[in-house]
């Protein structure tokens, strides 16, 4: 259903609040270069941080710009499962092709919980969902056998996994386990070619907010099993994946932002605050590298 480089989206604010023109122009900027989807308030969009008004405006106003051009896949999770139902609910009206939904976070689900969790967002709201690990940040880990379970009881609508578990043997557990229509989205920029190797269809990305074309044709070549050119735009691009982890994200890929595409500032809600020097060296110099400064 979905493929390719896809951005999980900034949230440009301005004096504290959502900067809505700033986002607009955004959203213009990554379909104009190639982005085949766009995913709003997911960690770096800072949903942890908005309310749900705020929450929803901002996928609102994706799908409104957006305007069928691409899809977007609205973040939806939550660790409090009926308020992933109201965010789906929301997206659902408003026009999202999909829901992505993390695993609950803080209250640290078995894996019977994450089936309970999960089947009860799939039954209640009719909207595909893209399930979403990252036990780096959840602590929780959708083991593969939840993952194919949740396939299985749910046919065409858990339809896929954005995965940032580092552990690429679960491309092929997923695809052994459910079949090759399941999409396996990668979580991690740095593991996107060996992603992309193992059955992989696509990035949902941090680095593509800020070279959406770059990382649009490297997906490219993945996809035409152009090996030679995936490596050289994975060369290119790679110093630029692991600056925008050089502080606490989204600082580091929002100062990048600040210097690529002028409607962008550095500003972030607390507890984030803008990136170090160190940071912001790391990235000036991945930028040039890339040939995007």
């Amino acid at each position: 259903m979905f493929s390719g480089s896809i951005p999980a989206l900034v949230t440009p604010f301005r004096d504290g609040v959502f900067d809505e023109k700033a986002f607009r122009r955004l959203v213009d900027w990554q379909i104009a270069n190639g982005s085949a989807a766009l995913v709003p308030c997911g960690t770096t969009g800072e949903n942890s941080t908005m309310s749900n008004a705020e929450h929803h405006r901002v996928i609102e106003v994706c799908v409104e710009q957006a305007a069928g051009r691409v899809p977007v896949i609205a973040g939806c999770g939550s660790n409090d499962t009926m308020n992933a139902v109201l965010h789906m609910t929301f997206s659902k009206k408003c026009g999202a092709a999909a829901a992505l939904l993390v695993a609950p976070y803080y209250n640290r689900p078995s894996q019977e919980g994450l089936l309970a969790h999960f089947s009860y967002l799939a039954e209640h709201v009719d909207l595909p969902i893209v399930l979403y690990n990252v036990p780096a940040r959840t602590v929780t880990d959708i083991k593969p056998e939840t993952v194919i379970e949740l396939a299985r009881r749910f046919p065409g609508k858990i339809i896929g996994i954005k995965d940032a578990s580092g552990d690429l043997s679960r491309v092929t557990d997923h695809r052994m386990g459910i079949g090759a229509d399941f999409c396996q989205l990668s979580g991690d920029d740095e593991l996107a070619l060996p992603f992309n190797a193992a059955g992989g269809v696509g990035c949902i990305s941090v680095t593509a907010n800020v070279a959406p074309r770059l990382c649009a044709d490297f997906q490219a070549a993945c996809a035409a099993n152009d090996l030679q050119k995936a490596r050289e735009l994975n060369d290119r691009l790679y110093p630029l994946h692991y600056a925008m982890f050089e502080d606490a994200s989204p600082g580091p890929v929002k100062y990048a932002l600040s210097r690529v595409f002028a409607d962008i500032n550095e500003d972030l809600r607390l507890p984030l605050v803008r990136c170090n020097d160190a940071a912001r060296k790391a990235v000036d110099a991945a930028l040039v590298h890339a040939g995007v400064l």
